[in-house]
């Protein structure tokens, strides 16, 4: 629960600042639960004259509290600033609002959930395994370059590899073409990460495919 007034607002609290730039208290726990969820819906907030309480708290652009203002000194407060009066916490007593920039408010959020959204994506990504022998006919071959085409057009990297049998550690130029090859079949939608190279001691050979990036 908020203070009454605004000089009993001002004495005895540890600020933290959030992202709305609001310093407030531990302990308006709640309050800083609902500013976190309001932040992460997509819709709008009542701004301006949309906003119906008699009263409310009164937050300032760079995040200082104005203290408890009627609806109408708010606006002008938002007015005179030349932003507007955004209504973050509907549900806390009195409801809270901050003055600030709302299409630039809208824009960075926006903006931020986008950031968001790509970081998940590239995170769910997955790295799809074909293997191959020297020996490979042309018909297991193709379907490996049909279905590694498909995990690529969803954005997932590719490795493929070539495990050499007995004599043919002797011939590895053989696996790197069955390799190059491959790279070649799919260099429509890829481009070659990491090139065919020897894994260590072992006895595989491992090229990387990634996504052929959008110009």
């Amino acid at each position: 629960m908020y203070p009454h007034s605004p000089d009993d607002h001002s004495h005895g609290y540890m600020p933290l600042l959030i992202e709305y730039g609001i310093i407030v208290d531990t302990s308006v726990f709640t309050f800083l639960l609902e500013v976190s969820h309001i932040a992460s819906k997509e819709r709008d907030l009542f701004i301006n004259e949309q906003i119906r309480a008699k009263e409310v708290m009164v937050i300032g652009p760079n995040g200082e509290q104005l203290g408890i203002k009627p609806l109408k000194d708010a606006l002008t407060l938002a007015s005179y600033a030349g932003f507007d009066l955004v209504l973050i916490s509907p549900n806390a007593t009195p409801q809270v609002c901050k003055i600030m920039d709302y299409n630039k408010f809208k824009y960075e959020n926006k903006k931020k959930q986008k950031e968001n959204m790509k970081r998940q994506r590239e995170n769910n990504l997955d790295v799809k395994e074909y293997r191959f022998s020297v020996t490979i006919d042309v018909h297991d071959f193709d379907t490996r370059v049909r279905n590694a085409k498909k995990y690529l057009e969803k954005g997932h990297k590719i490795k493929a590899s070539v495990k050499f049998k007995g004599r043919e550690m002797a011939h590895t130029e053989l696996g790197k073409d069955v390799l190059v090859r491959f790279a070649e079949a799919l260099s429509d939608v890829s481009m070659i990460e990491q090139a065919p190279a020897m894994e260590g001691e072992s006895r595989f050979m491992n090229m990387l495919l990634a996504p052929k990036k959008e110009k």
